[in-house]
């Protein structure tokens, strides 16, 4: 039994490590305010990194998952009355600024807090359960990020363009956004380790500016460093930027049908983690049989 225990905990680290390696690109790295890929035990042989057409996936999801938070949170901002869905500061502010000039206070803005924790500790529960029984979460997790927008997209159509924004349908709607963008905060941490942030500029735009000034310094190994973090820090910060201005063209023009946009950005990113992960079963698969 204990010998079946070790095995098994071995294989759950292997099979994290070949996920995450398959879709960060950039395997082993530690820089910084970005998190080890992982470590392979000494009696497990190295899995090789994934071709370059795996790695062109790899490198393309964290842009696509920050165009669809920077999308879904201007959506939101401009057709669920102010709510911020990927931004719970932003509503804490809101909350706190109803509060002081005695503003009627915003449900779904109350709302959207508690929500939010609550969604995070979800998709955090099914990435350990998942991760426990040997299978990796990264694609559940995109998955259920893009059933949430998807819902969220259904219910602002079925609710028509006069929407009641204070009606509870609106509130449940908002809340599903809310709840997506949660998934893709948690998806980050837990399930694409090595990539930056990308839902909450503060943190990239920081770490950005700190490199350039350590790049400016030339400091030997630190500005190399910083380069390396630079690299991977500066599209999600565009690809945000992109995000919220093409959500607000859409807004603008096709009102709550501009759900459409992270909605299919989503399906994108998951239907980029399902042929990344595959092309590297197979690179995988046939390294092994190479090796026998």
């Amino acid at each position: 039994m204990a010998q079946w225990g070790v095995s098994k905990h071995l294989r759950e680290d292997k099979f994290k490590d070949r996920d995450v390696q398959a879709l960060s690109g950039w395997p082993g790295t530690s820089l910084g305010f970005l998190q080890p890929i992982g470590s392979f035990h000494a009696d497990l042989t190295p899995e090789p990194v994934p071709s370059a057409h795996t790695s062109l996936r790899a490198k393309l999801l964290p842009s696509v998952l920050s165009i669809t938070a920077g999308s879904v949170d201007a959506i939101g901002f401009l057709g669920l009355g102010g709510l911020l869905t990927a931004h719970i500061t932003g509503n804490l502010v809101i909350i706190a600024v109803d509060l002081v000039s005695g503003e009627h206070i915003r449900l779904a803005s109350m709302l959207s807090v508690p929500i939010f924790m609550l969604a995070l500790a979800f998709a955090g529960l099914l990435a350990g359960g998942l991760d426990r029984i040997g299978f990796a979460s990264l694609r559940p997790l995109l998955l259920v990020q893009f059933i949430l927008l998807a819902g969220l997209l259904l219910a602002c159509i079925a609710a028509g363009p006069q929407m009641d924004l204070n009606s509870p349908r609106a509130i449940i709607a908002g809340m599903l956004g809310v709840s997506a963008m949660a998934v893709q905060n948690a998806l980050v941490q837990t399930s694409l380790e090595g990539t930056p942030p990308t839902a909450a500029m503060t943190t990239n735009v920081t770490r950005f500016m700190l490199d350039v000034a350590e790049i400016l310094l030339g400091r030997g190994n630190d500005s190399a460093d910083a380069r390396r973090r630079a690299r991977r820090t500066w599209p999600a910060i565009v690809s945000f930027a992109a995000g919220g201005g093409l959500g607000a063209a859409a807004e603008c023009r096709f009102g709550l049908w501009s759900l459409a946009l992270p909605a299919g950005l989503a399906l994108l990113a998951f239907g980029l983690a399902l042929t990344a992960i595959s092309v590297a079963d197979g690179f995988h698969q046939d390294h092994r049989s190479a090796a026998r």
